[in-house]
């Protein structure tokens, strides 16, 4: 008798280190619906892992060894060149903002810094299976300039809505309720003199809100 598959999500984790191989491996596994069944030491066994098909998202960190992969984004160039379609959720400890965004050009839709990973990879990691993108709570305070008058809360619903969502949308994303989402965006488009949702586009390109 065949038994079938455990479900969940399959990852391949990636990382040079055990002791944090094994610590995001026990972590995903009290989060519930997410199965590591690959893991990689180097960027070469990476490659294989996904060649094999062994997972369904790619959990990997930033700087892994391996030959002419070893660099960070040249590893990601190749697995976005391979394998256009699959996930892919970046570890890193870089702090440098160039860096940073440009590992998020490089088609990664997670990101997250190793110091948010206990409260925020499970979240990560389902967001990035169903297309959408995450970033890590002190990577995105890295990326986005702080806005005169603003609170935090404002600047993210401005960021949000610059991107395409609608306000109901960004309401159940950050889990508060409509009318609070829309006064947060009137009052925030109050503060910086805002008449439109066009003047909020222009806002958030010009300030580097969208990345």
């Amino acid at each position: 008798m065949t038994v079938p598959p455990a479900p969940g999500l399959r990852v391949i984790l990636a990382d040079d280190h055990p002791v944090v191989r094994g610590g995001v491996r026990a972590l995903l596994e009290q989060a519930g619906g997410i199965r590591i069944t690959a893991e990689a030491a180097t960027a070469g066994e990476l490659f294989a892992a996904v060649s094999r098909g062994d997972g369904d998202l790619v959990l990997t960190d930033f700087s892994m060894p391996g030959g002419d992969a070893a660099d960070g984004l040249s590893m990601l160039g190749r697995l976005r060149a391979h394998w256009p379609e699959l996930p892919v959720v970046v570890l890193t400890m870089a702090g440098n903002t160039a860096v940073l965004r440009t590992i998020l050009e490089a088609g990664v839709l997670g990101l997250l810094n190793k110091s948010d990973a206990l409260t925020e990879l499970a979240m990560a990691i389902h967001a990035a299976s169903q297309g959408r993108r995450y970033v890590g709570t002190s990577i995105r305070a890295l990326l986005e300039p702080a806005s005169p008058g603003l609170s935090q809360r404002e600047t993210e619903v401005l960021r949000l809505f610059a991107s395409g969502l609608t306000v109901s949308q960004i309401a159940r994303r950050l889990n508060r309720s409509v009318k609070t989402i829309s006064r947060q965006k009137t009052d925030a488009m109050a503060k910086l003199g805002l008449r439109s949702d066009l003047d909020i586009y222009a806002y958030a390109r010009q300030n580097g809100l969208l990345f």
